[in-house]
């Protein structure tokens, strides 16, 4: 399962009303680190989708949700259970400790 776009109209559905945890990767074209990060955030996306939900908000495009949840710097890693944020990591992280932070390994 590959990474969906999470948008203010879908949040509700693909995050809050998920019965899996989700990974929610906040990014941005221009953010270097960004960019570094993706090929690993979509790498658990395909080795994973079926035990956890991976989506990507965009915060240029979705400023709201980056208000919402307190993103001031990118890229920002919010794993939700049952729709509450419950694990938080900011900057490059590897593979290891995103799957340790979603509860996968």
């Amino acid at each position: 399962m590959s990474e969906i776009k999470i948008t203010s109209a879908n949040f509700e559905q693909e995050v809050v009303k998920s019965n899996k945890p989700v990974l929610v990767d906040f990014w941005a074209t221009w953010c270097m680190p960004c960019r570094m990060l993706a090929p690993t955030v979509e790498e658990i996306a395909d080795e994973y989708g079926d035990k956890l939900v991976v989506g990507k908000i965009n915060v240029d495009e979705e400023s709201d949700l980056a208000r919402k949840f307190r993103v001031m710097s990118i890229p920002t890693l919010i794993v939700f259970e049952n729709g509450e944020e419950v694990r938080r990591s900011v900057g490059v992280v590897d593979k290891d400790d995103i799957l340790e932070m979603a509860g996968i390994e």
